[in-house]
């Protein structure tokens, strides 16, 4: 195959949006904070471990009724997806929601805090409190100790 061979099936090979790339991350974020291995998303959502990687990629769009499902069995609002999305990919745009009072401002950790062995131990040992009173008076505890902006 000679180089214009691949530089052309190169271009003809569609990369992933950069919309789907973020969303697939943000699944891989939650999938991660949760403890869940890929298969047993795979599992809960009737699909293989090979199409979750897909969807955490990017590189399969994930289709409403689809994301609907990862919401559910992630517990998550579906707007968690699309959190914290750089402006370059689409983000900009809520400025003007937030502007009109559609979207609320939220602060964003960056994400290497959320990607830190230490922060996602953390999270996990959290949600394995079963006791919802105990839980909240943990997570009270730690607000307590941090600094007040």
């Amino acid at each position: 195959m000679t180089s214009d061979d691949t530089l052309e099936r190169t271009a003809r090979e569609p990369r992933p949006s950069p919309i789907d790339v973020h969303v697939g991350t943000r699944v891989r974020l939650r999938r991660t904070l949760l403890g869940m291995s890929q298969e047993k998303l795979g599992e809960a959502l009737g699909l293989t471990f090979q199409q979750v990687q897909k969807y955490e990629r990017g590189v399969n769009r994930i289709g409403a009724s689809r994301l609907f499902d990862l919401a559910r069995v992630l517990d998550v609002p579906i707007g968690f997806f699309f959190d914290d999305m750089p402006d370059a990919v689409g983000g900009a745009m809520n400025g003007v929601r937030r502007a009109m009072g559609f979207a609320d401002s939220q602060d964003a950790f960056e994400d290497d805090t959320l990607h830190r062995r230490e922060t996602l131990e953390l999270v996990r040992a959290y949600y394995r409190i079963t006791d919802a009173s105990v839980r909240k008076r943990v997570f009270d505890l730690i607000k307590s100790l941090t600094p007040t902006e």
